[in-house]
């Protein structure tokens, strides 16, 4: 495979993994009035391995048991295997129709919450808590959608990847690559059209994937798109985690090139002006 040409080792996880940033806005469609806002971020805490925690800010509306709206926020932190978990507070403070008073402001803990992504997608989660006094509740979620997320464009980015399998016919099993790239993406969503991204990697191998997209809240996915490249590879991909960052665009893909072969890569790069 042309690629082979800039393949370097590399050390740690790879490519497979799901996008994992949980920042959008939550809901459950069979409960009007709800909603759950997630902010990623990480705790800044470096572990063994010297990295940080992904970390959940959660602020969460919901009703309380006279029918009135009731706020609570939570601090979650990922327990390394799957899902975030962490207190819950419950906040007060001066009346906004008031001037602000700060010895009105104070958080107390009110319980435990639980977000647990879901494992095939980055587009779905349970979300339980349990609040001192009050109850608990267990609530399927799902990204919100609130407009159109545009990806066209040209962009310049650099992808990280690897092919895995006896059918790939390389040199190591998984085989760990990077490769620049400049990527045209023809979004024609809006009219129930196709979106086309073309690839052309410094390496030599051109790739162009498309399919119609599935959107959820800040991210898009397309499911079995066509997948066909300059070295002879034609099959389907998966597309997901797509989403237009405030300079440019990022996603990951995957696809089996043979019944025992399978590339998946994970790109980013921004708009080229």
């Amino acid at each position: 495979m042309i690629r082979i040409l800039l393949a370097i080792l590399l050390f740690g996880t790879v490519a497979t993994a799901r996008a994992g940033d949980y920042t959008d806005i939550w809901y459950n469609p069979a409960q009007s009035g709800y909603g759950y806002n997630v902010v990623q971020s990480n705790d800044g805490i470096p572990a063994q391995d010297g990295k940080s925690r992904p970390f959940l800010f959660v602020t969460f509306f919901i009703f309380g048991s006279s029918g009135e709206p009731t706020w609570y926020t939570a601090e979650l932190t990922w327990n390394g295997t799957d899902a975030f978990q962490g207190p819950v507070y419950k906040s007060r403070g001066t009346f906004f129709g008031s001037p602000w008073k700060p010895a009105d402001s104070s958080a107390t803990a009110a319980g435990t919450a639980t977000f647990k992504p879901n494992a095939t997608n980055d587009w779905q989660a349970t979300f339980i808590y349990v609040v001192d006094g009050v109850g608990s509740a267990t609530h399927p979620l799902e990204r919100q959608t609130l407009t159109r997320n545009y990806t066209g464009g040209s962009f310049v980015g650099f992808e990280l990847g690897q092919y895995e399998g006896g059918g790939c016919n390389l040199s190591s099993n998984p085989y760990l690559y990077t490769d620049r790239y400049s990527l045209a993406v023809t979004d024609n969503s809006s009219s129930g059209g196709n979106v086309n991204l073309r690839f052309d990697y410094a390496s030599g191998l051109s790739c162009i994937i498309s399919g119609k997209y599935e959107q959820h809240g800040l991210t898009l996915l397309v499911r079995n798109a066509a997948y066909v490249c300059s070295d002879g590879a034609n099959t389907q991909a998966q597309l997901y985690g797509v989403r237009r960052t405030p300079i440019g665009l990022e996603g990951s893909y995957s696809a089996a090139i043979n019944a025992n072969c399978t590339v998946s890569g994970n790109f980013s790069g921004p708009l080229n002006q």
